[in-house]
């Protein structure tokens, strides 16, 4: 009792700032760091994202509060909203708690496939062009060639993908039906990326587990030395993510 008289007020303000804290985190903006190159070009190894929260509402998976329930609603959320064909989304993968960032490929009735590299919304292949042919040091040290492309997906929405080849594991796969409350997920390095085609890992993903929209980056320490013959992506500030 006495402890408690005595820091009465630090205590007080220390459960207001944790409840205003989480309050922020749940219902406007949280930020994330990217752990591996499944975004790359778009996203870095070692890039910090801001993410908003309200894009697609509010579920226990969105929610900063660890003890939050699933929603009762039809959906599992509260003011919910589907994401855009191209948005790059952040959410917790379906078998497990890992946080992941992929790109929106897929809507519920949506068919996807893969064809020699090219991708299939709906039975037609999707728009590319390529860009540049380049190398790089991955992240883990590994040298890798890839030809970037300019994708554009049905709707309008285009970003650049990557591609080693276009007979790679993952490269062939589907069509796959996108079934109800369930969206499909790809990275932009399409031939480093454990995404939506994969159904015995990611599969697809429930709207659910969305989290937000990754809008903006705000810092990096991404970081690369310059070699011959080598691409090295250079650090991004408060840049936005397309």
């Amino acid at each position: 009792m006495a402890f408690w008289k005595k820091h009465r007020g630090d205590i007080q303000f220390f459960v207001i700032f944790l409840f205003c804290f989480g309050l922020f985190r749940s219902v406007a903006f949280a930020s994330y760091h990217i752990p591996s190159e499944s975004m790359v070009p778009t996203l870095e190894v070692g890039d910090r994202i801001i993410v908003s929260k309200w894009t697609y509402g509010y579920s226990k998976h969105s929610l900063w509060f660890p003890f939050v329930p699933s929603l009762p609603t039809s959906d599992g959320r509260l003011f919910g909203r589907l994401p855009a064909r191209g948005d790059v989304a952040v959410f917790k993968h379906t078998r497990d708690d890992l946080v992941m960032i992929k790109r929106v490929i897929g809507l519920p009735g949506d068919e996807i496939g893969v064809r020699d590299g090219v991708l299939q919304v709906n039975g037609r292949p999707v728009e590319r062009a390529p860009v540049r042919e380049f190398s790089y040091r991955e992240h883990k040290g590994t040298v890798v060639q890839v030809t970037e492309y300019d994708e554009i997906l049905p709707g309008g929405a285009n970003h650049a993908i990557l591609e080693r080849s276009d007979g790679w594991r993952g490269d062939n796969a589907g069509p796959f039906l996108v079934p109800a409350g369930h969206v499909f997920m790809m990275g932009d390095n399409r031939d480093n990326s454990a995404d939506s085609r994969y159904q015995s890992g990611l599969g697809f993903v429930p709207v659910e587990n969305l989290m937000g929209r990754a809008e903006l980056i705000f810092a990096s320490t991404h970081s690369c030395k310059d070699e011959p013959g080598l691409a090295c992506a250079a650090r991004r500030f408060f840049s936005a993510i397309r």
